[in-house]
């Protein structure tokens, strides 16, 4: 069954006749259509597809490991001086910018910091050769103004932000408008997880481009409309920011409350993982006084991690190839399809040069569906140790030293140092996965020696000395409410399910016009999150704000909340038939915001619930 039939058939469709209804009947109709064409990649080389309740389809051609190598440093997006038109608050429709709400709080924080930096993305087709025993294809990507000619040497996209120093960035949509195959040239881009106003992050429902067909709603229900770009004001503010200025009277929030590495990536609704999966995805490195990304910071406070170019984020996501070497995807099946290859930064087995010093890898698993289970090993398969420093962008109140280890379910990112300086020059060490999984509901089991998935040479000293380090504490947590005072908190269980081939969150699937919870703006509450069958793994995010784990169960006995897991949040990992109590709050912006599995199979086919944070002041 397509994403498709996740409508009634037996009711009325509730969108406008130019609205999301219409355009998931006509994307229906278009991938049947095409269907040939979708499922062998090309005229050429056809081949039989079997469709099963876990289909099953060809592996991958073969491909000589370690013959692509990754640029040695990661060379970041950089600013604009201007952008034309202007930048607002508020929409203007004669500037070709697709329907949005006003940036809330915009004067008002730019008052209060001054003029964001500016900066331009466009969404656009663009070659790309996964590997040299690949055919040259096109891929999605955010291609950045200033390197509009060498995108695979920046690739994927990364932007370095800055606590205190708010960002607007214009993302242009120039993917093309006749595409015919997997994915949609609509895109909603949603920075996942910085704290922002609803207009900026990426609904699901507001997704546009400059030739759609589509009607502006109202400013509280979703919106699409053509346009050639969006504006997005990240002001990059802590959680909490109100009640700090309350107590100061002047700061931009809880410095408890920093993240560190964000990635954002397409969230257009039905759509998200096939435009994903066709490279639509960067990374955001947030850093300040604290975190500062310069390790020879003399500040109080600084804790001095390695540093560009010794910061190095890297990006894991599951693809898998027609006999004719083809990305290939179906999608017209709720199962998805299970990448059988590993690519790292869109590179399969690539090797990274390295100085013999300390690194800090940003590991972050992009999906669609594989989980990872990552060991650095050596090439004799002597596993290595590391310090784990941060979880889903958050820094540990303490690194984890001396581990072996990073599990990383979909959209979970890991933050480790390793220390290249252990190792002779020459030294060959790989990434490993080695966490086995055959369909995309779940993981199945850990076995050595693992798939090798990233090649590291130690080659060469550095030109300076390394002075980093990895401090024995890293960022404290923000206090826990009192027992007592959590049970007087409001409790909401949300089930994550399976329900006649369906994906349902309580039983229902995702309806973008109507909030299933509506929340007051300031408030905390405790979110149940419940996986009913045990079947599937169900990594849930929530959008908005980090969460907490406060226990952990399976057929109702509480298990052990492992270290890494101890800190913020913003993915909790469903396993078997597991609860997790999250403390959630919910400050300083309002709107329309979502929560979905994010094995993004589940998400596209439905597994999203709509909730809102009612304005204080309406």
């Amino acid at each position: 069954m397509s994403k498709k039939g996740k409508k009634n058939p037996s009711a009325a469709p509730k969108d406008p006749p130019d609205g999301p209804a219409r355009r998931t009947f006509l994307k229906l109709s278009a991938s049947v259509l095409a269907a040939p064409l979708l499922l062998n990649g090309r005229d050429s080389d056809a081949v039989e597809w079997v469709t099963t309740p876990q289909p099953v389809f060809p592996p991958s051609p073969p491909t000589q490991p370690w013959l692509v190598e990754l640029p040695r440093a990661i060379v970041p997006v950089q600013p604009v001086s201007v952008l034309t038109p202007s930048a607002e608050a508020a929409p203007k429709k004669a500037d070709d910018e697709a329907g949005r709400e006003p940036h809330q709080r915009f004067d008002e924080i730019v008052g209060a910091l001054g003029p964001p930096e500016l900066y331009k993305l466009t969404a656009k087709e663009i070659p790309w050769e996964f590997h040299p025993d690949l055919p040259t294809q096109t891929a999605w990507t955010y291609v950045a103004a200033t390197v509009a000619d060498t995108p695979d040497a920046t690739a994927p996209a990364t932007i370095f932000a800055k606590y205190g120093q708010p960002i607007l960035c214009r993302f242009h949509n120039e993917l093309p408008p006749g595409h015919v195959g997997f994915g949609s040239p609509e895109i909603s881009t949603h920075l996942h997880n910085l704290h922002m106003s609803s207009g900026c992050d990426g609904y699901p429902a507001d997704f546009y481009s400059e030739t759609m067909a589509g009607s502006a709603l109202d400013q509280t229900g979703p919106r699409q409309g053509t346009g050639k770009f969006k504006d997005h004001f990240y002001p990059n503010i802590y959680a909490g920011y109100d009640e700090w200025r309350a107590l100061h009277g002047e700061g931009i929030g809880d410095p408890k409350e920093a993240l560190g590495t964000l990635w954002f990536h397409d969230h257009t609704e039905d759509y998200t993982a096939p435009n994903v999966y066709r490279g639509l995805a960067g990374f955001y490195l947030l850093f300040d006084h604290i975190d500062s990304g310069k390790e020879d910071d003399d500040k109080p406070g600084a804790l001095r991690l390695p540093s560009p170019p010794y910061d190095y984020p890297l990006a894991f996501g599951d693809k898998r190839f027609a006999p004719n070497g083809q990305l290939f995807w179906d999608d017209l099946h709720v199962e998805g399809v299970l990448g059988d290859k590993v690519t790292v930064n869109g590179k399969i087995e690539p090797v990274l040069h390295v100085d013999a010093r300390k690194y800090r890898l940003r590991l972050l698993n992009s999906g669609p569906s594989r989980f990872y289970e990552f060991y650095l090993v050596t090439a004799k398969d002597q596993v290595q140790p590391f310090s784990y420093i941060a979880n889903d962008g958050n820094l540990l109140p303490a690194p984890l030293l001396n581990q072996r280890k990073v599990h990383l379910g979909v959209a979970e990112r890991a933050d480790i140092v390793v220390d290249f300086s252990q190792y002779p020059i020459g030294t060959e060490l790989y990434l490993v996965n080695r966490l086995r999984q055959d369909s995309t509901r779940k993981p199945k089991d850990v076995k050595a020696p693992g798939t090798r998935v990233l090649k590291f040479i130690v080659d060469q000293y550095p030109p300076q000395q390394d002075l980093s380090q990895v401090p024995e504490q890293l960022r404290e947590l923000p206090k826990l409410p009192s027992a007592k005072e959590i049970a007087k908190l409001r409790v909401r269980r949300w089930e994550f399910d399976r329900k006649n081939g369906l994906w349902t969150v309580n039983g229902q699937l995702f309806d973008s016009h109507n909030p299933r919870a509506k929340i007051k703006q300031g408030s905390a509450e405790v979110w149940e999150l419940v996986s009913k069958s045990g079947g599937w793994s169900h990594p849930i995010h929530l959008h908005l704000e980090e969460g907490r784990i406060l226990s952990k169960s399976v057929d109702g006995i509480e298990v052990p909340v492992p270290p890494h897991e101890r800190g913020r949040k913003d993915v909790f990992v469903l396993e078997k038939t597991m609860t997790i109590r999250v403390l959630v709050r919910f400050r300083d912006f309002h709107g329309k915001y979502v929560m979905h599995c994010h094995n993004v199979i589940h998400e596209d086919h439905a597994m999203m619930v709509r909730w809102d944070v009612e304005d204080p002041d309406a």
